[in-house]
C-alpha cells in the first residue's frame, strides 16, 4: 500500500507539471481517424517499402500499456479497446511536446498523428508527428496487471479485466451481437419490441423470491420484477400479437456460476400459437444466432462439441427420468417408491418435499447433467407449471417445453394458460404453498386475473437466458464471465 501512495505521489506531481505547462490532464475532445484495429486489419500485412511509398496518415488515440525510452525516443504501445498499436516517440519530430513525453506513466491516454510505418525489427508501428496529452492515470495499473488472473479482482475491477484481457472484449462483443441478432430475428417475424415496468406492486410470471422497495411519494412497497411474462400476456389480450422485450430480471436468491441476482432475459409471446411452434421456431433462432454470431452451428463448450443445427430431441419430463435412471413407471405414481429411487441414487430430499418434487429432486439431479446436446424436455407436471396450459389428452400434465444444453437449462416455453378460471384456481393454490412456507411461490394476482377475463387468445410464450447463451457462445463455466459488473459481496476495507 506504501508502494502505492507513493507511486500515487508521484503521478500527482506529474499532473502538476502538465498543468503548469498549459495542458489540461484530463482532456478535451479529440478527433480519432482510425481504431488500431482497423489499421492492423487494413495495412498491417504491408511491407516496409510499401508503407514508405504510400505514406498513410493516421490518427490514433489509446491507453499507454507499454513504454521503453531510448534517450531522446521512446515506443509506446497503445491499447485502442481490444487492440494495440506501437507508436513510435522521438524528440526531432515532436519539439515542444517531447517534455510531456518523458513523464508519461503507464496508464496515461493520449492521441498521435503521424504515418504508418515498420520499425528496424518490422514491426507494425505509427511514427508520431504531433501528441496530444488525454488524461492523466493517477493510479498505477495492479503489478502484473497484463496477466491478471485473480477472479475477485477480475469481477470486482472490470474496468482492470478490460485493460489487461483482451478475450474479456471478444465476450462482450459477442455478447452484444447475439442480442443484435435477436432483435433482427424477430423483428424479421412481425414481433414488435415492448418494454414493461421493473417495478410492480404484485410480483409475477416466475416462480422467485422477489426483492421489495418502497415508493416514498405513493406509500406503497414495490416489487422487482423477476420476470415480464404477466405483463406481456396482458398485452397480447390488448391485440398485439407478436411481442418479445429483453428485458432486465431480479430475483433474490443465491450466486452462484449460473445464477446472479440481477439477469437478463429474452421473453416473447405469439397469439394463436402453442408451444409446438416454438420448438421449431426456437431450433431456427438458436441455429441463425450461431450462423450469424460465430459462423457455425457448431460450437465447442467446456470440452464439448455442441451441434445447435436443428432437429433437436424431444423428451417427455417423466420418460427422461424412467430411462436415464432405469426406473420402472411406479416411482411416477407411488410416492414410496420414488422416495426409495432417490435414495439409491443419492439424491437429498427434504422429509416433507411433495411427491412431484421428489421426482422433480431426481430430474434436476440425475437427468439434467446429461442433456449436454440440444435437447427439448416436454410435459412437465401440472403441479411445476403454474402458468401453463393442461395437455388436452393428459390434464396432469401442461403442453410446455424446457431447452437443455451443456446440462443446464436455457430455456422455457409453454402453451400459455388462457382459461381465468383455471388460472385463479392454479394461483390460489400457489397462495396456499406461500402461507404454507414456500416464499418462492407465486402471488395472487386480480389484475391479470381480470385481463384474461377479457379474453387471450390461444398463446404460445418463451424466456430464453441470455446470460447462459452468452456462456455457451462463448465457452464460459460462469455467468460471471459473461455480465460486466456481477453481484459480489461488499469489499473488506
Amino acid at each position: 500500500m506504501d508502494e502505492l501512495n507513493d507511486q500515487r505521489q508521484q503521478r500527482l506531481k506529474k499532473l502538476e507539471t502538465l498543468r503548469q505547462r498549459g495542458i489540461a490532464p484530463h482532456g478535451r475532445r479529440f478527433e480519432v481517424t482510425a481504431r488500431a484495429g482497423d489499421l492492423i486489419r487494413l495495412h498491417g500485412e504491408k511491407s516496409k517499402e510499401t508503407l514508405e511509398q504510400e505514406k498513410i496518415p493516421a490518427t490514433v488515440a489509446g491507453r499507454i500499456v507499454g513504454m521503453r525510452r531510448f534517450g531522446k525516443a521512446a515506443f509506446a504501445v497503445l491499447q485502442d479497446g481490444a487492440d494495440r498499436l506501437q507508436v513510435y516517440l522521438k524528440k526531432d519530430l515532436l519539439g515542444d511536446a517531447w517534455p510531456t513525453c518523458e513523464d508519461l506513466d503507464i496508464g496515461d491516454w493520449i492521441g498521435a498523428s503521424g504515418v504508418l510505418f515498420r520499425t528496424k525489427t518490422n514491426e507494425f508501428s505509427l511514427e508520431a508527428h504531433t501528441v496530444t496529452f488525454l488524461s492523466k492515470a493517477l493510479r498505477p495499473l495492479p503489478e502484473k496487471w497484463h496477466g491478471l488472473t485473480d477472479v475477485e479482482t477480475r469481477y470486482r475491477q472490470r474496468y482492470v479485466d478490460l485493460i489487461a484481457n483482451a478475450a474479456v472484449h471478444h465476450i462482450f462483443a459477442t455478447r452484444s451481437k447475439i442480442i443484435s441478432a435477436i432483435r433482427r430475428f424477430l423483428t424479421e417475424r412481425g414481433f414488435l419490441e415492448v418494454e414493461t415496468p421493473m417495478m410492480q406492486p404484485i410480483p409475477g410470471g416466475a416462480t422467485a423470491r422477489p426483492f421489495v422497495t418502497h415508493h416514498n411519494a405513493l406509500g406503497v412497497d414495490l416489487y422487482l420484477r423477476v420476470a415480464p411474462e404477466l405483463y406481456l400476456k396482458r398485452l397480447i389480450v390488448g391485440g398485439l400479437h407478436r411481442v418479445f422485450e429483453i428485458n432486465r430480471n431480479f430475483r433474490n436468491e443465491g450466486i452462484s456460476t449460473i445464477h446472479n441476482p440481477e439477469f437478463t432475459m429474452l421473453e416473447f409471446y405469439v397469439a394463436y400459437a402453442d408451444y409446438h411452434d416454438l420448438l421449431t421456431l426456437t431450433e431456427e433462432l438458436f441455429g441463425r444466432l450461431a450462423a450469424d454470431v460465430l459462423g457455425s452451428t457448431s460450437l465447442e463448450y467446456q470440452g464439448h462439441r455442441i451441434e445447435l443445427g436443428g432437429p433437436w430431441r424431444r423428451w417427455s419430463w417423466r420418460q427422461a427420468i424412467l430411462e436415464v435412471n432405469e426406473l420402472k413407471p411406479d416411482v411416477l405414481s407411488d410416492p414410496a417408491a420414488a422416495r426409495e429411487a432417490a435414495r439409491r441414487l443419492h439424491v437429498e430430499l427434504d422429509p416433507k418435499m411433495a411427491h412431484v418434487m421428489v421426482l422433480n429432486e431426481i430430474f434436476e439431479n440425475t437427468v439434467e447433467p446429461k442433456l449436454i446436446q440440444p435437447t427439448f424436455i416436454t410435459h412437465y407436471p401440472i403441479e411445476l407449471s403454474p402458468l401453463a396450459r393442461r395437455n388436452d389428452d393428459d390434464p396432469s400434465i401442461t403442453d410446455r417445453f424446457e431447452l437443455y444444453i451443456a446440462g443446464r437449462e436455457i430455456a422455457n416455453a409453454f402453451s400459455e394458460l388462457n382459461d381465468p378460471l383455471d388460472q385463479r384456481g392454479r394461483f390460489e393454490a400457489q397462495v396456499a404453498q406461500r402461507e404454507a412456507g414456500d416464499l418462492e411461490a407465486h402471488y395472487l394476482d386480480e389484475d391479470f386475473l381480470r385481463a384474461l377475463e377479457y379474453g387471450m387468445p390461444p398463446t404460445a410464450g418463451e424466456g430464453i437466458g441470455i446470460d447462459r447463451l452468452v456462456m455457451l457462445f462463448t465457452n464460459q463455466a460462469s455467468i460471471r464471465d459473461v455480465i460486466l459488473f456481477p453481484q459480489l459481496r461488499p469489499e473488506k476495507s
